[in-house]
């Protein structure tokens, strides 16, 4: 007798169903992409139990006549593929006909449908995948589907369910993507009876994402268009000092996706202003032709394989990094005295000034000279950058002084700010190092006689291992024995006294870095170091002719609002904030 025998229809149907639903959320997500693809512009979704014991999905959609919602819980049975060709053009969120089939074969299953224009709709009930009835039933027009006691015919599998509040959860986070992604269509989720979600139909993402998540002045728009393929969406400002965790939402082709090449570009257009590793928030919608995009590639249909998948990189990269130059600073709130504290007298204006002083903000005021003469004596970081471009928009500072030698008062047309001045001077020689890095190296000051540091064999390992990319930065570095290591050149950018103190944090820095980490992720982080090191120091007093050189050429950087270890640069007191404060709107 051979080993090899055909499986009975109800096992094959269950081991598709293990490929299929995962969870009560991921039957909520096949059941609401039907409800999307039938044109539903209201779907109301049910879960108890965090769908273990029910889930109903409910929609106003075009429903079914009597034999195809027969047909609909036949495996392969489909409306919307019918040859070879339409797979290479999918423009569906369903098409493979294997979910309804799937879940009823885990489930006591109730499918209820009524086409529009339809008498009267039909009733068709599963129990394990077997049909236990078919019938007439009044109902009004669109489909409902209940799905019961999930995985009850395969204990198995219904074991590794987590608890009833992870499993909400879940349902939660699947809902709010869809609902994102289909601002046009009204979503209602109702858990062990109470309304979790209610958000009526808008008119556009930006309306639907107020909706979830209110006012976000710390997201930051973009937007761009390639050729026949164009992003839009939401992302954290660099600035952003939230968690460094956030739920990140990406759509192709108005399809949830979880992709490695989109995933990527994310954190590389991060990175690119900042060592600090963080996962953030982002809300991406991207839509390309469908020829160019494989989306069946996965049984959940939850990964995609692109035709040019370095191209989607780039133009993810690009448009993030574009977007996350021009965010803003984080934005200080007033809290206005309560009205039973005393207020100040007013007292009259002397009368004896006569000078009238004309607006800093008209046309043709000038901004700052770029003077090399201001550089203040022994801080080479101070001379005037190679960059020459400044982003459109980015309007110059005038500084009025100093908080506590530390930080710089500064006011624009826009309100008034507060910068970290030495937080902004690492900004500003961060980004001069890493692009005289693109062109050669830096320059060197070699020393007659070298500087032994003593330190951990574990800190000489990670320098000596690095010596290549040191020396691109301009030291020169061996090991010398004893527990010493001989320093024969550092960067022009630090003083003698900084280089022992620079070369400790950069052992630590690179004792952190994973064996197999690329070089420029070194480097990155040797620049951002020795940038901290050369910046000119909190509690150091500054002229004003020091302070408007570190303004203007903070504006011409890539990234003003952070420094590379993902400090901010400044804090905003807005315009408005303060004539709200002071009753004048």
């Amino acid at each position: 007798m051979g080993k090899i025998h055909r499986l009975p229809d109800d096992l094959a149907n269950q081991i598709a169903a293990g490929e299929v639903v995962e969870r009560p959320a991921s039957v909520i997500k096949e059941l609401v992409e039907n409800s999307l693809d039938a044109g539903a512009r209201r779907i109301a979704v049910t879960v108890e139990f965090g769908g273990k014991k029910l889930i109903r999905v409910e929609d106003d959609g075009e429903g079914m006549e009597p034999e195809d919602a027969r047909l609909a819980i036949e495996r392969h049975a489909t409306s919307k593929i019918r040859r070879s060709d339409d797979l290479a053009r999918i423009a569906t969120l369903g098409f493979r006909g294997e979910a309804l089939p799937s879940i009823a074969s885990v489930s006591h299953f109730v499918l209820r449908s009524r086409a529009r224009g339809a008498a009267s709709g039909t009733e068709v009930r599963v129990n394990g995948g077997t049909i236990a009835s078919v019938m007439e039933a009044g109902m009004p027009e669109g489909t409902s589907i209940e799905v019961a006691d999930v995985f009850y015919n395969l204990p198995a599998r219904r074991k590794f369910l987590k608890s009833d509040g992870a499993e909400s959860a879940q349902v939660s986070r699947i809902v709010t993507q869809l609902a994102l992604c289909y601002p046009e269509v009204g979503f209602t989720l109702t858990s062990a009876g109470r309304k979790v979600v209610q958000v009526p139909p808008v008119a556009s993402l930006r309306e639907r994402l107020y909706q979830w998540y209110g006012d976000r002045t710390d997201l930051v728009d973009v937007k761009r268009q390639t050729g026949e393929v164009s992003l839009i969406g939401y992302i954290a400002a660099l600035a952003e000092q939230g968690p460094t965790r956030g739920p990140q939402n990406v759509f192709i082709n108005r399809r949830i996706v979880k992709d490695r090449t989109i995933a990527h570009a994310i954190i590389d257009a991060y990175s690119v202003a900042s060592i600090k590793e963080r996962s953030p928030e982002v809300h991406l919608f991207i839509e390309m032709p469908p020829d160019t995009v494989d989306v069946n590639v996965h049984p959940t249909k939850a990964e995609v394989r692109f035709r040019d998948q370095s191209f989607i990189h780039e133009l993810v990269r690009r448009a993030l990094g574009d977007a996350l130059g021009r965010g803003p600073a984080p934005a200080l709130q007033l809290i206005a005295p309560g009205s039973g504290q005393p207020q100040p007298s007013t007292l009259p204006l002397p009368t004896s000034y006569s000078a009238v002083f004309p607006s800093r903000w008209t046309v043709g005021a000038s901004a700052p000279t770029r003077d090399a003469s201001v550089a203040p004596t022994g801080e080479a970081g101070f001379a005037p950058t190679t960059a020459s471009g400044i982003a459109p928009g980015i309007k110059p500072l005038m500084p009025l002084g100093q908080f506590r030698d530390t930080f710089i008062i500064a006011v624009d047309e826009d309100g008034i700010a507060i910068i970290d001045q030495h937080v902004a001077h690492e900004r500003i020689l961060f980004e001069r190092i890493t692009e005289r890095l693109t062109s050669g190296q830096l320059g060197s000051q070699r020393l007659l006689e070298p500087m032994l540091v003593e330190m951990s064999a574990a800190g000489r390992q990670a320098l000596v291992g690095h010596a290549v990319e040191l020396s691109r930065l301009g030291f020169e570095v061996e090991e010398f024995g004893g527990g010493s290591l001989r320093v024969s050149a550092f960067p022009s950018l630090l003083t003698r006294e900084d280089c022992d103190v620079a070369l400790r944090a950069l052992a630590d820095d690179l004792e952190g870095l994973d064996r197999g980490s690329k070089v420029e992720d070194a480097i990155k982080r040797i620049a951002a170091t020795m940038a901290c090191h050369a910046a000119v120091k909190a509690n150091y007093p500054l002229t004003m002719e020091k302070m408007a050189h570190i303004l203007e050429e903070l504006r011409r950087t890539a990234y003003s609002t952070i420094c590379p270890h993902g400090r901010p640069v400044m804090l905003r007191l807005t315009r408005r904030e303060v004539e709200k404060n002071f009753q004048r709107i």
